[in-house]
């Protein structure tokens, strides 16, 4: 005949909550190591392909900086200017074209990785379930 919850000594019940609490909180740890390196390989996967993407572009932008710069100066110079300071000044107006350029959006990639959301939601909601299944024992 099996021993209900009344019959039970109060030692047995605490030691048999506490290995209760133990392994859900064993459980949880798991959950969140695996919730948590889900995530991180998802997200190096995406940084892989980014950074190949960007020495690529890298290299296709400053070509083409470069012919707009030619191009700007080839111009001044049709119009007057002299060939030195058409270069100087070409340069310049690319270089803070492209400065303003790279500042907004250095600055709009910042502000999404400050809103990214590396919670781990699934982890939390189990956690907060346990944590009142234990309220409601205690």
């Amino acid at each position: 005949m099996a021993k209900t919850t009344d019959q039970m000594p109060l030692s047995e019940l605490v030691g048999g909550l506490v290995s209760d609490v133990s392994g859900l909180l064993r459980k949880e740890i798991d959950l969140a190591k695996t919730e948590a390196s889900e995530k991180v390989a998802k997200a190096l996967g995406g940084v892989e392909v980014l950074m190949i993407g960007v020495i690529f572009a890298i290299g296709a932008v400053g070509v083409l900086l470069s012919a707009l710069v030619s191009g700007l100066a080839a111009s001044l110079v049709s119009n007057g200017m002299n060939e030195v300071t058409a270069n100087a000044t070409s340069a310049l107006v690319v270089g803070l074209v492209v400065g303003l350029i790279a500042w907004a959006l250095i600055s709009k990639g910042l502000a999404t990785l400050r809103g990214s959301n590396f919670k781990l939601d699934r982890t939390t909601a189990s956690l907060r379930r346990d944590v009142d299944v234990v309220k409601e024992k205690m």
